[in-house]
């Protein structure tokens, strides 16, 4: 929840140069700016993504948006189970997995994220938590249309912390959503999210089963976004 009307038009100005590049990048502003982004983005390559929507197709529910309007607004993406939206909106695994399904339902691919906090990971728990909350919506939504779509593994605890995973710590959760998912087909693709920067990105993109980041607070300043949508492709971050 930032910016203004004037600021997200600036940001996405300063970032316009990524679409050159060879990776799909997604940005998702908040639900007001949606339509403006759009337009920002249009024949760009540039994805429209947002931040959340409505476990409800439509209806009196004040306040929610549909994943029928934004796909009609021409999004792409959306993000579903954001430990934000669990943690201070008190969306549960039950819920988002009905969210899941309207994202599917309205012919958008839902980027699923996935995380322990840190007295979960503490007691020894991280992979009893991404489970369940894997598994709640794959028995909603089957376990096919969850193995299609795109995992974000964000550990509530590195977020906004400046604490990121290490890799051995990113890459063992991975593995394991991978064999989880993966068998049969060709799997999800696997982000990783969690105080992403120009600084930690090159490692992470290294990893073998990361196939992408999902970028918090780093996304809100052209230069460190774009140098991460660099770095994706193999180039370097300093001054060009």
């Amino acid at each position: 929840m930032h910016g203004s009307q004037r600021s997200v038009g600036q940001l996405l100005d300063g970032i316009a140069g990524v679409a050159d590049l060879a990776v799909e990048v997604a940005v998702c502003p908040p639900f007001v700016y949606l339509a403006e982004a759009a337009a920002k983005v249009s024949g760009t390559g540039i994805r429209l993504a947002a931040q959340s929507l409505s476990e409800y197709e439509c209806g009196a529910y004040t306040g929610d948006v549909a994943g029928s309007m934004l796909a009609d607004v021409g999004c792409r993406y959306v993000l579903v189970g954001h430990s934000e939206r669990r943690r201070l909106f008190g969306e549960t695994d039950h819920r988002i997995a009905r969210q899941f399904e309207r994202a599917l339902a309205a012919g958008i691919t839902p980027v699923l994220c996935v995380g322990e906090d840190a007295a979960e990971r503490n007691a020894g728990e991280t992979w009893q938590v991404l489970h369940r909350q894997l598994a709640t919506v794959a028995n909603a939504a089957g376990w096919e249309a969850l193995g299609e779509s795109v995992i974000a593994y964000e550990p509530v605890w590195a977020i906004g912390a400046g604490a990121t995973a290490s890799p051995a710590q990113v890459e063992a959760v991975l593995v394991r959503i991978r064999d989880l998912l993966g068998a049969g087909g060709a799997g999800p693709r696997l982000l990783y999210g969690g105080s992403v920067s120009k600084l930690n990105a090159a490692e992470l993109f290294a990893l073998p089963d990361v196939d992408g980041v999902l970028v918090g607070g780093a996304s809100l300043q052209a230069e460190e976004f774009t140098a991460i949508c660099r770095l994706a492709v193999g180039e370097s971050w300093k001054p060009w």
